[in-house]
């Protein structure tokens, strides 16, 4: 799985976490983490360059798996993550991924909606400031860098709860709202179970000291 990231730590150490310490839907199937753009300028961070990017690298990883005979099944995921915030052709950017067959994890107003809800239910609105969502963070007045996820600041089981808190948030919004205003939003929970693909399994006997318990 290729990964691009508007966040240049947030995301991809949350990802690393994930990835590391997550219980496997299938533990016979190891999926490949790669951040894409890890070394990116901001300037190549925007929604719009992020898919640009993506779009491309899935048309050569989709050309190789045809050569390769590859079941469609195992071809290589490329993702975007990122944010509203208060970027421009949000819904270009949409499209052009759905159209290249490159997935997005999107929140609004920012990728902190979804840390958030690792500890508490959203209501209301942040008006499209990411840092009022960032200071509601149980931890946000004793770490000296809120962009970086460390493993304590995800509680043990949270991940069913927490989506269960993302689909209830989202489903607060009228159904035609457009997604990209809907505020606060967020799916990054496509990105944990389709991509990596990481699943809370409530009922399992393989203890981990990690994610579900």
């Amino acid at each position: 799985m290729h990964v691009f990231t508007e966040g240049r730590v947030t995301e991809p150490s949350y990802i690393e976490i994930i990835r590391d310490r997550g219980v496997p839907a299938d533990p016979d199937v190891t999926v490949e983490v790669r951040i894409a753009n890890a070394t990116a300028a901001d300037s190549r961070r925007t929604p719009m360059k992020l898919v640009d990017a993506a779009a491309s690298l899935m048309r050569d990883e989709a050309r190789e798996a045809r050569r390769s005979g590859l079941a469609t099944e195992y071809w290589p995921q490329v993702w975007c993550v990122f944010d509203r915030d208060q970027h421009e052709s949000i819904e270009t950017a949409l499209r052009h991924a759905r159209d290249a067959d490159v997935r997005v994890a999107f929140s609004h107003p920012c990728f902190e909606v979804w840390r958030l809800l690792h500890h508490k239910s959203v209501t209301g609105s942040f008006g499209g400031v990411c840092n009022l969502a960032a200071t509601r963070l149980p931890f946000a007045p004793e770490v000296a860098n809120i962009k970086l996820v460390l493993p304590e600041q995800i509680p043990v089981g949270s991940y069913a709860d927490t989506k269960r808190r993302a689909l209830q948030m989202n489903a607060a919004h009228a159904t035609h709202v457009p997604m990209t205003q809907r505020d606060p939003y967020t799916d990054v929970f496509t990105l944990v179970e389709q991509g990596l693909p990481i699943w809370d399994c409530v009922n399992t006997s393989t203890p981990s000291p990690w994610w579900h318990s």
